[in-house]
Protein backbone atom coordinates (compact mmCIF):
# COMPACT_ATOMS: atom_id res chain seq x y z
CA UNK A 1 0.00 0.00 0.00
CA UNK A 2 1.19 3.51 -0.75
CA UNK A 3 2.12 5.82 2.10
CA UNK A 4 -0.36 8.49 3.07
CA UNK A 5 0.54 11.60 1.02
CA UNK A 6 1.40 14.83 2.89
CA UNK A 7 1.64 13.01 6.24
CA UNK A 8 5.43 13.22 6.65
CA UNK A 9 7.64 16.29 7.04
CA UNK A 10 10.13 16.39 4.19
CA UNK A 11 12.29 19.13 5.71
CA UNK A 12 13.78 20.04 9.06
CA UNK A 13 11.60 23.04 9.94
CA UNK A 14 14.50 24.57 11.91
CA UNK A 15 12.10 26.58 14.06
CA UNK A 16 14.94 28.12 16.09
CA UNK A 17 16.10 29.96 12.95
CA UNK A 18 12.82 31.83 12.55
CA UNK A 19 13.94 34.45 15.08
CA UNK A 20 17.44 34.85 13.69
CA UNK A 21 17.34 37.75 11.18
CA UNK A 22 21.05 37.50 10.36
CA UNK A 23 20.86 33.79 9.57
CA UNK A 24 17.66 34.27 7.55
CA UNK A 25 19.27 37.05 5.49
CA UNK A 26 22.19 34.82 4.61
CA UNK A 27 19.92 31.84 4.02
CA UNK A 28 17.88 33.82 1.51
CA UNK A 29 20.97 34.40 -0.65
CA UNK A 30 21.49 30.64 -1.13
CA UNK A 31 17.95 29.33 -0.86
CA UNK A 32 15.52 27.63 -3.20
CA UNK A 33 12.15 29.34 -3.62
CA UNK A 34 8.72 27.79 -4.08
CA UNK A 35 6.47 30.23 -5.93
CA UNK A 36 2.74 29.91 -5.26
CA UNK A 37 -0.13 31.61 -7.09
CA UNK A 38 -3.84 30.87 -6.70
CA UNK A 39 -3.12 27.51 -5.08
CA UNK A 40 -0.74 26.43 -7.83
CA UNK A 41 2.99 25.83 -8.14
CA UNK A 42 5.19 25.02 -11.11
CA UNK A 43 5.79 21.32 -11.66
CA UNK A 44 7.69 19.28 -14.22
CA UNK A 45 7.89 15.68 -15.38
CA UNK A 46 11.35 16.15 -16.93
CA UNK A 47 13.97 13.96 -15.32
CA UNK A 48 11.38 12.19 -13.15
CA UNK A 49 10.52 8.53 -12.97
CA UNK A 50 7.40 7.53 -14.86
CA UNK A 51 4.29 8.54 -12.97
CA UNK A 52 6.16 11.07 -10.82
CA UNK A 53 6.53 14.86 -10.93
CA UNK A 54 8.59 17.37 -8.98
CA UNK A 55 8.32 21.01 -7.99
CA UNK A 56 10.20 23.61 -9.99
CA UNK A 57 12.19 25.59 -7.42
CA UNK A 58 13.88 28.87 -8.28
CA UNK A 59 16.65 31.01 -6.85
CA UNK A 60 15.95 34.25 -4.94
CA UNK A 61 16.92 36.40 -7.94
CA UNK A 62 14.04 38.50 -9.22
CA UNK A 63 11.92 38.20 -6.06
CA UNK A 64 11.23 41.79 -4.88
CA UNK A 65 12.82 42.72 -1.55
CA UNK A 66 9.47 43.76 -0.08
CA UNK A 67 7.79 40.42 -0.86
CA UNK A 68 6.84 38.36 2.19
CA UNK A 69 8.97 35.24 2.51
CA UNK A 70 7.87 32.17 4.42
CA UNK A 71 10.71 30.00 5.68
CA UNK A 72 9.86 26.32 5.20
CA UNK A 73 13.00 24.68 6.56
CA UNK A 74 16.29 23.11 5.50
CA UNK A 75 17.16 19.78 3.92
CA UNK A 76 19.86 17.33 4.97
CA UNK A 77 22.45 19.36 3.07
CA UNK A 78 21.40 22.53 4.97
CA UNK A 79 19.89 24.12 1.85
CA UNK A 80 17.16 26.55 2.99
CA UNK A 81 13.73 26.68 1.35
CA UNK A 82 11.24 29.54 1.28
CA UNK A 83 7.73 29.98 -0.12
CA UNK A 84 6.65 33.21 -1.80
CA UNK A 85 3.25 34.26 -3.14
CA UNK A 86 3.96 35.58 -6.63
CA UNK A 87 2.96 35.12 -10.26
CA UNK A 88 4.25 31.91 -11.81
CA UNK A 89 6.70 32.50 -14.68
CA UNK A 90 6.49 30.65 -17.96
CA UNK A 91 9.33 28.15 -18.09
CA UNK A 92 10.04 25.52 -20.72
CA UNK A 93 9.11 22.05 -19.52
CA UNK A 94 7.09 23.37 -16.57
CA UNK A 95 3.37 23.82 -15.99
CA UNK A 96 1.15 24.94 -13.12
CA UNK A 97 -0.26 22.20 -10.89
CA UNK A 98 -2.38 21.97 -7.75
CA UNK A 99 -1.63 19.95 -4.64
CA UNK A 100 -4.92 18.10 -5.06
CA UNK A 101 -3.95 16.89 -8.52
CA UNK A 102 -0.25 16.08 -8.07
CA UNK A 103 0.39 15.73 -4.33
CA UNK A 104 0.50 11.92 -4.51
CA UNK A 105 3.02 12.08 -7.39
CA UNK A 106 5.55 14.25 -5.52
CA UNK A 107 8.45 13.23 -3.31
CA UNK A 108 8.00 13.49 0.45
CA UNK A 109 10.04 16.71 0.46
CA UNK A 110 8.09 18.35 -2.36
CA UNK A 111 4.66 17.33 -1.08
CA UNK A 112 5.50 18.62 2.40
CA UNK A 113 6.79 21.94 1.05
CA UNK A 114 3.76 22.41 -1.18
CA UNK A 115 1.32 21.70 1.66
CA UNK A 116 3.16 23.90 4.17
CA UNK A 117 3.57 26.75 1.71
CA UNK A 118 -0.12 26.67 0.75
CA UNK A 119 -1.26 26.59 4.38
CA UNK A 120 1.01 29.46 5.40
CA UNK A 121 0.17 31.54 2.34
CA UNK A 122 -3.58 31.11 2.84
CA UNK A 123 -3.29 32.03 6.52
CA UNK A 124 -1.31 35.19 5.78
CA UNK A 125 -3.80 36.30 3.12
CA UNK A 126 -6.69 35.89 5.57
CA UNK A 127 -5.00 37.72 8.44
CA UNK A 128 -3.88 41.05 7.05
CA UNK A 129 -5.69 42.66 9.98
CA UNK A 130 -5.79 41.65 13.63
CA UNK A 131 -9.02 39.88 14.64
CA UNK A 132 -8.63 41.50 18.09
CA UNK A 133 -7.78 45.14 17.40
CA UNK A 134 -8.45 45.48 13.67
CA UNK A 135 -4.94 46.88 13.15
CA UNK A 136 -2.87 46.14 10.08
CA UNK A 137 -0.49 43.21 10.59
CA UNK A 138 2.87 42.33 9.05
CA UNK A 139 4.64 38.99 8.74
CA UNK A 140 7.21 38.17 11.42
CA UNK A 141 9.36 35.22 12.52
CA UNK A 142 10.10 34.26 8.91
CA UNK A 143 6.38 33.96 8.13
CA UNK A 144 5.32 31.97 11.17
CA UNK A 145 3.56 34.82 12.96
CA UNK A 146 1.97 38.18 12.16
CA UNK A 147 2.27 41.19 14.42
CA UNK A 148 0.77 44.67 14.66
CA UNK A 149 4.18 46.18 15.44
CA UNK A 150 5.00 48.33 18.45
CA UNK A 151 2.39 46.90 20.82
CA UNK A 152 3.62 43.38 19.97
CA UNK A 153 0.17 41.93 19.37
CA UNK A 154 1.05 38.55 17.86
CA UNK A 155 -1.11 36.21 15.78
CA UNK A 156 -0.08 32.61 15.16
CA UNK A 157 -1.12 30.36 12.25
CA UNK A 158 -4.35 28.52 12.85
CA UNK A 159 -5.07 24.90 12.01
CA UNK A 160 -8.65 23.63 12.16
CA UNK A 161 -9.02 19.95 13.19
CA UNK A 162 -11.55 17.84 11.33
CA UNK A 163 -12.57 14.21 11.82
CA UNK A 164 -12.97 11.99 8.76
CA UNK A 165 -14.36 8.47 9.11
CA UNK A 166 -14.48 5.29 7.07
CA UNK A 167 -17.62 3.47 8.26
CA UNK A 168 -17.73 -0.32 7.78
CA UNK A 169 -19.74 -3.34 8.87
CA UNK A 170 -16.83 -5.36 10.31
CA UNK A 171 -17.33 -8.23 7.83
CA UNK A 172 -14.17 -9.72 6.33
CA UNK A 173 -13.71 -10.82 2.74
CA UNK A 174 -15.10 -9.47 -0.56
CA UNK A 175 -18.64 -9.14 0.79
CA UNK A 176 -17.57 -6.83 3.65
CA UNK A 177 -19.03 -3.39 3.13
CA UNK A 178 -18.19 0.25 3.79
CA UNK A 179 -20.60 3.18 3.86
CA UNK A 180 -19.70 6.21 1.73
CA UNK A 181 -21.50 9.45 0.99
CA UNK A 182 -21.73 11.76 -2.00
CA UNK A 183 -22.15 15.51 -2.01
CA UNK A 184 -23.79 17.19 -4.98
CA UNK A 185 -21.30 20.06 -4.64
CA UNK A 186 -18.34 17.76 -5.25
CA UNK A 187 -16.77 17.71 -8.67
CA UNK A 188 -17.62 14.50 -10.47
CA UNK A 189 -14.97 12.34 -12.05
CA UNK A 190 -15.58 11.73 -15.76
CA UNK A 191 -19.25 12.37 -15.18
CA UNK A 192 -19.53 9.83 -12.36
CA UNK A 193 -20.73 10.70 -8.84
CA UNK A 194 -17.89 10.73 -6.31
CA UNK A 195 -18.36 8.85 -3.02
CA UNK A 196 -16.14 9.42 -0.01
CA UNK A 197 -15.80 9.17 3.75
CA UNK A 198 -17.85 11.30 6.13
CA UNK A 199 -16.04 14.30 7.59
CA UNK A 200 -16.67 17.38 9.70
CA UNK A 201 -14.92 19.94 11.86
CA UNK A 202 -14.31 19.37 15.55
CA UNK A 203 -16.40 21.84 17.55
CA UNK A 204 -15.25 23.72 20.68
CA UNK A 205 -15.19 21.50 23.75
CA UNK A 206 -15.46 18.33 21.66
CA UNK A 207 -13.07 15.41 21.17
CA UNK A 208 -12.24 14.19 17.68
CA UNK A 209 -14.00 10.88 18.37
CA UNK A 210 -17.14 12.68 19.56
CA UNK A 211 -17.05 14.86 16.46
CA UNK A 212 -16.82 11.78 14.25
CA UNK A 213 -19.86 10.17 15.86
CA UNK A 214 -21.83 13.42 15.78
CA UNK A 215 -21.14 14.16 12.11
CA UNK A 216 -22.22 10.66 11.08
CA UNK A 217 -25.41 10.93 13.11
CA UNK A 218 -26.17 14.38 11.68
CA UNK A 219 -25.38 13.61 8.06
CA UNK A 220 -26.46 9.97 7.74
CA UNK A 221 -28.76 9.36 10.69
CA UNK A 222 -26.93 6.25 11.92
CA UNK A 223 -24.89 5.40 15.01
CA UNK A 224 -21.32 4.07 15.04
CA UNK A 225 -19.15 2.35 17.62
CA UNK A 226 -15.52 1.31 18.12
CA UNK A 227 -14.16 4.52 16.62
CA UNK A 228 -10.46 3.87 15.96
CA UNK A 229 -7.82 6.43 15.04
CA UNK A 230 -5.79 5.57 11.93
CA UNK A 231 -3.69 8.53 10.76
CA UNK A 232 -3.70 12.29 10.21
CA UNK A 233 -3.02 14.49 7.21
CA UNK A 234 -2.60 18.24 6.71
CA UNK A 235 -5.19 19.54 4.28
CA UNK A 236 -4.30 23.15 3.38
CA UNK A 237 -7.64 24.10 1.77
CA UNK A 238 -7.26 26.47 3.45
CA UNK A 239 -5.89 25.19 6.78
CA UNK A 240 -7.25 21.92 8.16
CA UNK A 241 -5.77 18.89 9.87
CA UNK A 242 -7.69 15.76 8.93
CA UNK A 243 -7.86 13.18 11.72
CA UNK A 244 -8.67 9.85 10.12
CA UNK A 245 -10.75 7.19 11.86
CA UNK A 246 -12.52 3.92 11.16
CA UNK A 247 -15.79 3.05 12.86
CA UNK A 248 -18.19 0.12 12.98
CA UNK A 249 -21.87 0.40 12.13
CA UNK A 250 -24.76 -2.05 11.90
CA UNK A 251 -24.60 -3.40 8.35
CA UNK A 252 -28.39 -3.46 8.16
CA UNK A 253 -28.65 0.27 8.93
CA UNK A 254 -30.09 2.33 6.09
CA UNK A 255 -28.48 5.78 5.82
CA UNK A 256 -30.77 8.78 5.72
CA UNK A 257 -28.69 11.57 4.12
CA UNK A 258 -29.41 15.06 5.41
CA UNK A 259 -29.64 16.38 1.80
CA UNK A 260 -27.94 19.59 2.93
CA UNK A 261 -24.40 18.22 2.83
CA UNK A 262 -24.83 14.62 1.71
CA UNK A 263 -27.00 14.07 -1.35
CA UNK A 264 -26.66 10.27 -1.38
CA UNK A 265 -25.09 7.51 0.71
CA UNK A 266 -24.83 3.77 0.17
CA UNK A 267 -23.00 0.64 1.20
CA UNK A 268 -20.23 -0.69 -1.09
CA UNK A 269 -18.70 -4.17 -0.98
CA UNK A 270 -14.95 -4.74 -1.08
CA UNK A 271 -15.46 -6.29 -4.48
CA UNK A 272 -17.05 -3.08 -5.76
CA UNK A 273 -14.32 -0.89 -4.28
CA UNK A 274 -11.60 -3.13 -5.72
CA UNK A 275 -13.20 -2.89 -9.14
CA UNK A 276 -13.40 0.91 -8.90
CA UNK A 277 -9.72 1.17 -7.94
CA UNK A 278 -8.85 -1.05 -10.89
CA UNK A 279 -10.74 1.26 -13.26
CA UNK A 280 -13.70 -1.04 -13.78
CA UNK A 281 -17.12 0.16 -15.04
CA UNK A 282 -18.74 0.54 -11.63
CA UNK A 283 -20.70 3.76 -12.16
CA UNK A 284 -19.12 5.74 -9.32
CA UNK A 285 -15.80 7.41 -8.48
CA UNK A 286 -13.69 7.39 -5.32
CA UNK A 287 -11.74 10.20 -3.62
CA UNK A 288 -8.59 11.59 -5.23
CA UNK A 289 -5.37 9.71 -4.55
CA UNK A 290 -3.78 12.51 -2.50
CA UNK A 291 -6.55 12.48 0.12
CA UNK A 292 -6.72 10.68 3.45
CA UNK A 293 -10.22 9.58 2.44
CA UNK A 294 -8.69 7.47 -0.33
CA UNK A 295 -6.10 6.13 2.12
CA UNK A 296 -8.75 5.09 4.63
CA UNK A 297 -10.67 3.25 1.92
CA UNK A 298 -7.53 1.41 0.81
CA UNK A 299 -6.65 0.64 4.44
CA UNK A 300 -10.07 -0.95 4.97
CA UNK A 301 -9.77 -2.82 1.67
CA UNK A 302 -6.51 -4.43 2.86
CA UNK A 303 -6.76 -4.95 6.63
CA UNK A 304 -3.23 -6.40 6.75
CA UNK A 305 -1.70 -3.05 5.71
CA UNK A 306 0.38 -1.16 8.23
CA UNK A 307 -1.07 2.07 9.57
CA UNK A 308 0.93 5.22 8.83
CA UNK A 309 2.55 6.84 11.84
CA UNK A 310 3.91 10.35 12.14
CA UNK A 311 7.55 10.85 11.13
CA UNK A 312 9.28 14.01 12.27
CA UNK A 313 12.75 13.52 10.84
CA UNK A 314 13.48 15.00 7.44
CA UNK A 315 13.04 12.60 4.54
CA UNK A 316 14.16 14.11 1.25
Amino acid sequence: MNELPLATDGLDRAAARRRDPEWLAQAWKRCRVLLLADGQALITEEGCQEGRVELVLLGPEGVPDDTERYFLGVDEGETPYFAVLAALPRLEGARPGTLRSVGHLLSVRDASMFATGLALGSWHQRNRYSPVSGRLTVAAEAGWTRTTGSDREVIWPRTDPAAIVLIHDGVSGPEGRCLLGSNAAWQSADGLPRYSCIAGFVEPGESAEAAAAREIEEELGISVREIRYVASQPWPFPGSLMLGFMALADGTASPNPDAEEISDARWFTRAEISSALAGGPVGFALPMSVSIARYLIEQWLDPTATTVTAVTTAQV
